[in-house]
């Protein structure tokens, strides 16, 4: 291998690639017929990114995580024993008492854990675990001899395989398995969460050997079961513990499918095969290198964490992922969590993996049932907290909250929450311009989230529209006019009329949208800040910024707009001035804030402080439980500093940091169905590529001073021309490639790694 060609990550990384044996290193090499393709060696590019562990993890905070979207596993110490915990957990297993509401009756239900038990007591470990394979490698050092142990759950079946090879001493070695009592985690006395009157835990779980494998069946009060199987097979001097779980509901049919997953398993290395092709192709879906080695290690293992926790067939993620632990949070939340978790999908090119369009679109019959009855004829919406199926049960003060009626007395929980998640459903839409998602899903629902705003709305003495008050997420008080609503409405009211133009389709509503628009009371400001509502001032720490969702992320307030600078910023400044209640996502919000007022700097510094007071050392996040959305939501942040799409322009490159000097961009998504490659040399860009799927207009920001060059793959000139604000418009048709860079420039259009920089200390207990 030419190694100088395929790589410039220095010498250091040379050993490397022997990490792909098996997997294919090789990537697709970039040639003159292929402006902006690959040249480089993922294997090794990856490796840097991998998280290591010479030291025991001693919680879910600092072990190896595995999942492929429904089977999920932690691996860290057994407390308080000589063993180490392998949890075994699954997204759909739930409850099934609605009685109980979302937090209790239909809570997510652990399942239980294997130990590992050696013969001596161990010593060290030293593990490693794969991005590239999504495997975890590595030893384990006991008194009595060694364990090397591989691990994985597989991505398409329901499998979670362990290989361990012992030396002679650890022969003896022992498997097993320890059942979780069946009951929300929110009930754990640690949470100060009183269940509900009459609520008690599922019965015990069975176990029980059938043939060659072991069975835990736990039965569910209200009919169904969840059952895990097991089986410890010897071959040469290897053991293999292959374990899969199956849920079914009102149905027992679990055991059936949960034994034939471990007993057709196949030898570890066979597994592996399509294991890794699967892993393979998700990684080269995108590419995105920065010269700060840690953070680029961080994005890299959200971007393995992501796959792992998500899959478009799997159920939305709650708090945790699929890796369920000890948590007030046993549910899917819908205030904040869900919109910040998927957000990332849509830059790295990820679409996929998107259960939220899937979800809204499959149990949409749900979104109207949990409204009042006055309103389900012909709204819909979305409570703050849901199971699998987007129902919330029946809602207490301890069990979680149904949607809100506007002007209810006491405050109500949100109105707003299904209009947000449908602000992720159109960013998957205009990312792929996908009419199936448009009509089947996006519109419809958006058509009822929004009139359930406008049984409310009325004219007030200054002849403008006004809510009733309405909550804003977690501020804690009702306010009228309340900003996160109004923001919420306006974008829904425009977008709603932009997406009938689309289908050419001539709604009776749309008169009222546009009413709406035209007379929608104004946001509350006091002194040049965005306050919670009229009347209610931004006047205490608060983690969420659902105040200021016009600035970001609907972008219905822009930094473009020079009469509204001093107030998107002072409201920035305003929110995180205030320190108590700021939590992880805070600072990611504060980052995507910062990018959207083109400072780079300022954006890297927030990302730096979650980096310094929030991360755990396996990138999870907790706030008393896990609570996954923050480190994704992060990689949008960076996102937002690399390429911002909104408005109809792509802007590349809008907020670097300043010491991000050299970038590279591989088919970054963008809206308008577009693919963008780039790549900046000391501080300037020095070309792009930019692929249209869909033939929509095309507006560049390329930040490329003087001369331009516009052509296609092979060198020809394309349509171009500079509009008045030095934007360029290219006339691409579906299917073409533009390329553009200064002219008289010969770049090199491979996109390789950038030589790396800053601390390079892996994620894990180094």
């Amino acid at each position: 291998m030419d190694v100088s060609r395929r790589t410039v990550l220095g010498g250091a990384l040379a050993g490397l690639a022997a990490t792909a044996a098996g997997g294919g290193a090789a990537a697709s090499a970039a040639s003159a017929s292929d402006p902006g393709g690959d040249d480089f060696d993922w294997a090794a590019f990856l490796a840097t990114a991998d998280l290591r562990w010479r030291r025991m993890p001693t919680a879910w905070t600092e072990g190896p995580f595995l999942g492929n979207g429904f089977l999920g596993s932690g691996i860290y110490a057994e407390p308080g024993k000589n063993a180490v915990r392998i949890n075994v957990q699954h997204s759909e297993v739930q409850d099934h008492r609605p009685q109980y509401g979302a937090l209790f009756g239909l809570a997510r239900l652990p399942i239980g854990y294997f130990t590992l038990e050696p013969v001596g007591a161990i010593t060290g470990v030293d593990w490693r675990l794969d991005l590239w394979h999504a495997e975890l490698t590595g030893t384990i050092t006991t008194a009595a001899g060694s364990l090397a142990v591989r691990a994985i759950v597989h991505t398409g079946q329901p499998l979670l395989a362990v290989e361990v090879r012992p030396s002679e001493g650890e022969r003896g070695f022992r498997w097993t398995f320890h059942p979780a009592e069946a009951v929300s985690p929110r009930a754990d006395p640690v949470w100060k969460k009183a269940p509900p009157a009459g609520y008690a835990a599922n019965p015990p779980a069975i176990i029980r050997r059938a043939g060659d494998s072991s069975l835990a069946e736990q039965p569910l009060l209200a009919g169904g079961e969840h059952v895990t199987a097991w089986r410890d097979v010897t071959r040469g001097g290897t053991r293999t513990l292959y374990a899969s779980v199956a849920w079914s509901h009102p149905e027992r049919t679990s055991a059936e499918r949960a034994l034939r997953a471990v007993r057709t398993a196949g030898e570890f290395g066979v597994l592996t095969r399509e294991h890794r092709r699967w892993w393979h192709d998700h990684y080269r879906r995108s590419f995105v290198s920065l010269p700060d080695t840690r953070l680029q290690s961080f994005y890299w293992i959200q971007l393995y964490k992501l796959a792992s926790a998500a899959r478009r067939d799997a159920p939305v993620m709650a708090t945790s992922g699929p890796w369920l632990e000890n948590t007030p949070w046993p549910a899917t939340w819908w205030n904040l969590n869900v919109q910040l978790e998927c957000w990332l999908i849509h830059g790295s090119n990820h679409l996929e993996l998107d259960a939220v369009s899937r979800a809204l679109g499959q149990y949409r019959a749900n979104l109207s049932g949990q409204l009042a009855e006055p309103y389900r004829a012909d709204s819909a919406g979305i409570p703050r907290t849901t199971d699998l199926t987007l129902d919330n049960g029946i809602s207490d003060a301890t069990s979680g909250f149904p949607v809100g009626i506007p002007g209810q007395d006491p405050p109500v929980p949100e109105v707003g929450n299904l209009t947000w998640a449908l602000h992720n459903v159109w960013l998957s839409y205009r990312h792929t311009l996908d009419g199936g998602l448009l009509r089947d899903t996006l519109f419809p629902l958006l058509r009822k989230a929004i009139s359930y705003y406008l049984h409310f709305l009325g004219p007030g003495a200054d002849g403008r529209l006004h809510l009733p008050p309405t909550f804003s997420p977690e501020y804690g008080v009702d306010a009228p006019d309340c900003t996160y609503d109004l923001a919420l409405l306006r974008w829904g009211c425009r977008t709603l009329l932009d997406l009938a133009r689309e289908l050419r389709v001539s709604d009776p509503l749309a008169p009222r949208w546009r009413d709406v628009l035209a007379n929608l009371a104004p946001y509350a400001v006091d002194g040049n800040v965005y306050m919670i509502g009229a009347g209610v001032p931004f006047a205490k720490s608060h983690r969420h910024y659902s105040h200021l969702l016009q600035v970001y992320p609907l972008y219905e307030i822009t930094w473009e707009q020079p009469e509204n600078r001093v107030l998107i910023e002072k409201s920035l400044a305003h929110w995180v001035g205030f320190e108590g209640a700021l939590q992880g996502y805070s600072f990611t919000g504060a980052a995507s804030i910062s990018a959207a007022m083109l400072r780079g700097d300022q954006a890297a510094g927030y990302l730096g402080e979650l980096q310094q007071r929030y991360l755990e050392p396996n990138t999870m996040y907790q706030e008393s439980g896990p609570v996954i959305e923050t480190p994704l939501s992060a990689v949008e942040s960076m996102q937002d500093m690399l390429v911002q799409s909104w408005g109809g322009v792509l802007r590349l490159f809008p907020a670097v940091a300043a010491s991000w000097g050299d970038l590279a961009l591989r088919d970054f998504r963008t809206e308008g169905a577009f693919l963008l490659s780039a790549s900046r040399e000391a501080g300037k860009t020095r070309w792009l590529k930019v692929h249209s799927e869909a033939g929509a207009p095309c507006v560049l920001r390329p930040g490329i001073d003087g001369e331009l060059a516009v052509t296609d793959a092979r060198g020809r000139a394309k349509r171009w021309r500079r509009l008045p604000n030095g934007d360029v418009q290219v006339d691409l048709a579906r299917g073409e490639d533009a390329l553009v860079h200064r002219a008289g420039d010969r770049p090199d259009f491979a996109v390789r790694p950038v030589s790396p920089g800053g601390p390079g200390v892996p994620w894990g207990l180094p």
